[in-house]
């Protein structure tokens, strides 16, 4: 009998829409990996199914836990970043459902971020007999070694949420955070030999120099969570503090070995979110890579504040060829209401043209929608995204996530959150960001695909493209703006337009298929 079966639900198509078709990346879960191999090293037999990377569907995923009859089916709630794990409850929801559907007396555990920052509203809502609340790794090992159908049991797993034989509530105290130290016995590593690693596909401009192959991808974290406290994130929501731990350059180093090795990646993404923090971690991670010169292609975030002339010969050289820079706005206010970083428009431009003039490529992360937005700060924002001759940007709306202290404000000051958890996805239908204290969320997020639409369409973008990539990379952004988001949410028209030579937002409509 299996101890275990992990399952990566999938929702792909609902959370990218028309996008999951040839732009949005398929990543191998992180997560779902780590557990895995965690168990596996703790001498559980377990089952790991990627519906995502399988391409299967949520009853597909139910018939293999029958087949399987597993003691317990865990199904992580993670994204592809960070921020994206509530938008994966809309897959985990479903894939729960029809477990319990078809097998009503195997149990299932929910665990990840958006779990740990609701855990018992999780658990009155789905179908799952238990939630984590925290990294999960005691809490799953924990339930497998307990009878797990004595509430007496139940109650000495760390970090669970379950219902007793009343039908009432109950809860143990969050498992302690791993130690640093004990990382490499605790999380030792991704269960890739268990995924289908020819399956999965880079995002399309990491590949922009390439695009023919996208293929030979892979994801890893190189430290968990993030020192600081940005309102709007919600990374720090499994760990319960604003820790940074990583594990050490050469575990990691060795990791990306195998990987190279065994599975032929080229593409890796580093899903820090905060990679470019540490000088004795990062940079011990790019001496020993480009000692290897694998002529990998990598791409992985940073901040506008921690990024130092120093530091970038030494990344190019292992193979970073992009960073995400998290920018957000060049609002003071805005920032600082937010509380991120406290540094002037000025030092981004050197920034990002220091990052540029190395050799790397960079994407800015930006954020239209926060509190203190209006439309003036966020036509500002749209105009020096524009100005910084960046390779790609982000553009996202502001979003509560469960977990940050966005969500916990939204709910105290009455703000209208959206109606499903899809509704989290910045690219969804359902879509519905957060009000700001000026503007409400239909004006937001028609601005943010309009905006989007305006950098992406513009000729000067499009010709230092094609100068920088070449002339396939300028065809890819025309056929992808030919794509355009329909919105169950957004304000067909502005009350405030914006319009710059090549582009006239009142000219661009969202298309709404209510």
């Amino acid at each position: 009998m299996t101890d275990l079966v992990i399952i990566n639900p999938t929702a792909h198509a609902q959370i990218y829409q028309g996008l999951s078709n040839g732009y949005a990346a398929f990543e191998p879960p992180i997560w779902a990996g780590m557990l895995s191999l965690a168990m596996k090293y703790q001498g559980f037999d377990v089952e790991l199914v990627d519906c995502e990377g399988l391409s299967i569907g949520y009853e597909d995923a139910a018939r293999l836990v029958k087949d399987c009859r597993p003691k317990l089916v865990c199904i992580p709630v993670y994204g592809q970043q960070p921020s994206a794990s509530t938008q994966n409850m809309y897959g985990a929801s479903l894939t729960c459902s029809a477990i319990k559907d078809l097998c009503p007396d195997i149990p299932v555990l929910l665990i990840g971020g958006h779990i740990s920052a609701l855990p018992e509203q999780t658990l009155l809502e789905e179908r799952a007999d238990f939630v984590c609340q925290g990294e999960g790794v005691h809490t799953l090992s924990g339930l497998l070694q307990s009878d797990m159908t004595r509430t007496d049991h139940l109650k000495k797993v760390p970090g669970l949420w379950f219902k007793d034989e009343f039908g009432l509530v109950q809860h143990t105290a969050q498992a302690p955070m791993i130690p640093m130290k004990e990382m490499e016995l605790v999380l030792p590593g991704v269960d890739y030999d268990a995924l289908p690693m020819d399956k999965y596909r880079a995002h399309n401009w990491h590949c922009y120099d390439g695009m023919t192959d996208r293929s030979g991808y892979a994801s890893i974290y190189t430290s968990l969570g993030c020192p600081f406290s940005c309102s709007f994130c919600c990374i720090n929501a499994p760990f319960g503090a604003n820790k940074f731990r990583y594990w050490s350059p050469e575990f990691i180093v060795n990791k990306i070995d195998k990987l190279v090795e065994k599975h032929g990646i080229r593409n890796l993404k580093i899903a820090d979110e905060m990679f470019v923090l540490r000088d004795d971690h990062f940079l011990e991670i790019c001496k020993l890579l480009a000692q290897r010169d694998y002529k990998l292609n990598i791409w992985a975030y940073s901040r506008i504040d921690t990024i130092k002339d120093r530091h970038l010969e030494a990344l190019k050289a292992a193979g970073v060829n992009w960073l995400g820079l998290g920018i957000e706005s060049i609002s003071k206010k805005v920032r600082d209401d937010v509380i991120k970083g406290r540094f002037s428009d000025d030092k981004i431009t050197q920034v990002v043209k220091k990052i540029q003039g190395a050799g790397i490529n960079v994407a800015g992360n930006f954020i239209f929608g926060l509190p203190e937005d209006d439309f003036d700060s966020m036509k500002l924002n749209l105009d020096y995204c524009m100005s910084l001759e960046l390779d790609m940007a982000n553009l996202y709306s502001a979003m509560a996530y469960p977990g940050s202290q966005l969500h916990r404000s939204a709910l105290q000051d009455g703000f209208e959150l959206p109606d499903s958890w899809l509704g989290y996805s910045q690219h969804s239908f359902e879509c519905k960001p957060l009000s700001t204290n000026y503007i409400d969320s239909s004006q937001v997020l028609a601005f943010r695909d309009k905006a989007w639409q305006a950098f992406h369409t513009d000729p000067a973008y499009l010709a230092r493209m094609e100068a920088k990539f070449g002339a396939e990379v300028g065809q890819h952004l025309r056929e992808m703006t030919q794509y355009v988001l329909p919105r169950k949410n957004a304000a067909p028209t502005l009350q405030q337009e914006f319009s710059y030579p090549h582009f006239n937002s009142a000219d661009y409509l969202i298309p709404n298929t209510k």
